[in-house]
């Protein structure tokens, strides 16, 4: 009992012990919730409608589309400038099919099985023109060549995983085109339902029939804008409030950009740098020159151009040595010389040029055993065989191998940055044999017996020993432009300092514009992410400068500030594109008024002359087109419009506001240019009129769908 009143004494103590025990309990759970959100959104791509994409599945999309690029080009690689675009495509893609979907959806559209293999029966499909699904002698998609090739893939997926391994690529290409064919086919019944909603008629159509052929003749009289001094005109912020409040609508902006200034220094070469390279080469030269083995010499040399030690094309070397080759004599030696395009240093030795096929047809026997005595035993066996008439393709065979015919190109070689022995003395032997010559080959661990069959399309094949080296800046040289304008950004945290001094220390500033999340560099520069994750993190505050960024390729150094977050909305008129914008429409309808106080009492062209207006002849004015005035330099919609409105002889009632001049003119003739009208085909022109006002369905769809892009976190 005692211990129970000791409980009962202590309980508000107790109570709030268990309480913050629980809250803690909560708290941390709380902590660990919000972790995992954060966790969550730090690996989001974007987001569509709501649904969001993580970056290990957009990964796997750009993936996908990487390698059907690879497939389509025969690329091993791809350049930064092809990956950014494939990265765009994908997502513009995915957006699109997103948004098209949840249209789809609420409309009960659909692609069904049935009618994307109708799309395969027909053959017709751009897409599948892409495929190697094409019959050789119609030139069309084959979709039995198709069939034939996926029940082909499924059965050795069952008995043959490592060749159903080989299939795989071809596989995943396809799955490709079908998927993209699919949302292809649902975008288009979507468009084609949009289009049938817009309908034209035959009063519509004979309006605009007339619109485009009643042509007027006038004498315009023009007042220039550019007639009064700017500095003549009163601007009032009542009237910037006012022009603002009615063009507003114009100011919107769907996604958030930031205006951005930045510095960028390039790291060049110095005048050192170039004398210890233009040095290095004259010791290339000398070398060259002597050298027996000038291919070796090369890879000594570390150029960015391998030397194969085979004949190659000129379309194996870069433009600037291609050019030379031909007025070249063999062993001579060319060079140093620059080549400012591609900032390099060049020297050639060309060690021999012949005429050698560019297409080889052959085909070969490959003999494989335990011991190579048996290997070249047997081979010799088979190229006797052959050299007394034996069938190759049979004989082949025997052997597990097909004999099949097969075609060398030089591209499919000449692009290698190296290869080994055997496969530089197998092509030699090839570019060397003369057709239906037979050749015993020892290859390595196997022996090979070959023939040529056919050579096409003789061509001048070269071996060049080429020495190609970028204009590098030494370490030195980077080392001092580095610290340079590190202590410059050190010294210039504020906008107003970077402005006032930039150009005393030797930099330019330059301005980034409206930057947003969906672009890859600042200021065109590669590798520059991280100041992009900089600029639009929500801790950077407007007039923050960034800490220095090493970018390009490694030989640029950046530093960015941030001069305005423009949040998505209408932008003010603190926004100076915006205030520019609106004082310029201001200016315009005050010089306006004030030309027309002048005018007063304008009735005639010859009147508003006698008043100093520029006074020309315009023909051939329609509705349907603006009038372009040549004494403004500039197209007048607004002057169309009122000379449509006037009868032939009269004096327009009131002058024209137009974008460059106040204008005033009088009808001088009226006509209907010649022509039969055709009202079926006017309602359909019409219609497609209507077609390209409404073509900007996707845009609206765009803005309502809440896209979020944030790539740039990852890309």
């Amino acid at each position: 009992m005692a211990a129970l009143g000791k409980i009962r004494s202590a309980g508000v103590l107790l109570i709030s012990i268990i309480g913050i025990g629980l809250f803690a309990f909560i708290a941390e759970e709380a902590v660990r919730s919000c972790e995992a959100s954060k966790n969550e959104r730090r690996q989001q791509v974007g987001e569509v409608l709501g649904e969001k994409i993580n970056v290990q599945d957009f990964q796997k999309l750009v993936d996908e589309y990487t390698e059907v690029i690879k497939m389509q080009q025969g690329a091993e690689n791809l350049q930064e400038a092809q990956l950014n675009q494939v990265k765009d495509m994908v997502w513009n893609t995915y957006v699109q099919t997103k948004i098209v979907e949840e249209e789809a959806t609420k409309l009960g559209l659909t692609v069904t099985d049935g009618e994307l293999q109708n799309i395969f029966k027909q053959g017709t499909n751009p897409m599948l023109m892409q495929t190697p699904f094409i019959n050789q002698q119609t030139g069309r998609f084959d979709v039995n060549q198709l069939q034939k090739f996926l029940a082909e893939y499924n059965k050795q997926k069952g008995v043959n995983p490592q060749m159903a391994q080989q299939y795989e690529p071809v596989y995943k290409y396809w799955r490709f085109i079908e998927k993209n064919i699919r949302q292809q086919l649902l975008a288009q019944k979507y468009q084609s339902l949009l289009a049938h909603c817009l309908l034209s008629n035959p009063v519509e159509a004979k309006a605009a029939y007339a619109d485009e052929t009643t042509e007027s003749k006038i004498n315009l009289a023009v007042f220039p804008y550019s007639s009064i001094a700017d500095d003549k005109v009163q601007i009032t912020d009542a009237d910037m409030k006012a022009k603002y409040e009615e063009l507003k609508d114009r100011f919107e902006q769907f996604v958030e950009s930031r205006s951005a200034k930045y510095v960028d220094v390039l790291v060049e070469a110095s005048a050192a740098d170039r004398a210890a390279l233009q040095k290095q080469f004259a010791q290339y030269t000398t070398d060259l020159a002597a050298a027996v083995e000038p291919i070796e010499a090369v890879r000594k040399m570390q150029s960015l151009i391998p030397c194969l030690g085979l004949p190659v094309t000129k379309d194996a070397y870069p433009m600037d040595i291609a050019t030379r080759l031909d007025s070249m004599a063999v062993g001579q030696v060319w060079g140093p010389v620059e080549n400012k395009q591609d900032n390099t240093l060049n020297v050639i030795k060309l060690v021999s040029k012949q005429m050698l096929p560019d297409s080889i047809q052959y085909r070969q026997i490959q003999v494989v055993a335990e011991k190579p005595e048996e290997a070249a035993k047997r081979a010799d066996s088979i190229y006797n065989a052959l050299k007394g008439g034996a069938d190759f393709e049979k004989l082949a065979k025997q052997y597990g191998q097909t004999g099949e015919k097969l075609w060398l190109t030089s591209n499919q070689y000449q692009a290698a940055p190296s290869l080994d022995v055997d496969t530089k003395s197998f092509i030699t032997s090839l570019n060397n044999m003369s057709a239906g010559e037979l050749k015993l080959m020892n290859l390595g661990q196997a022996h090979v017996v070959m023939q040529v069959l056919d050579r096409k399309a003789m061509v001048a094949k070269y071996v060049a020993a080429v020495v190609k080296k970028n204009i590098e800046f030494s370490k030195e040289t980077y080392s001092a432009a580095y610290n340079k304008f590190s202590t410059f950004v050190s010294a210039n945290q504020t906008l107003e300092s970077i402005e006032k001094n930039a150009a005393k220390s030797g930099y330019r500033l330059s301005d980034a514009g409206d930057v947003t999340t969906n672009q890859h560099y600042i200021g065109g520069i590669r590798s520059t992410r991280e100041a992009l994750k900089w600029l639009f993190d929500g801790d950077t505050k407007e007039g923050a400068v960034s800490p220095m960024y090493e970018c390009g390729d490694n030989n640029h150094l950046l530093v960015v500030v941030l001069e305005r977050v423009h949040k998505a909305g209408y932008r003010t008129l603190k926004d100076m594109q915006v205030r520019e914008m609106v004082r310029a429409e201001v200016m315009k309808e005050k010089k306006a008024a004030l030309l027309a106080d002048k005018a007063k009492g304008v009735n005639s062209v010859k009147a508003a002359e006698a008043k100093g207006a520029k006074v020309t002849t315009v023909d051939q004015v329609t509705f349907a087109a603006p009038v372009f005035v040549a004494a403004t330099g500039t197209s007048e919609p607004a002057l169309s419009g009122a000379v449509a409105a006037t009868a032939k002889g009269a004096f327009c009632k009131n002058p024209v506001k137009g974008n460059a001049g106040l204008y005033y003119f009088s009808v001088t003739g009226k006509s209907n240019r010649q022509g039969k009208y055709d009202a079926k085909a006017q309602e359909e022109k019409t219609r497609q009129r209507l077609m390209q006002y409404a073509g900007n369905f996707m845009n609206d769809l765009y803005i309502k769908a809440d896209v979020v892009d944030n790539r740039y976190l990852f890309f």
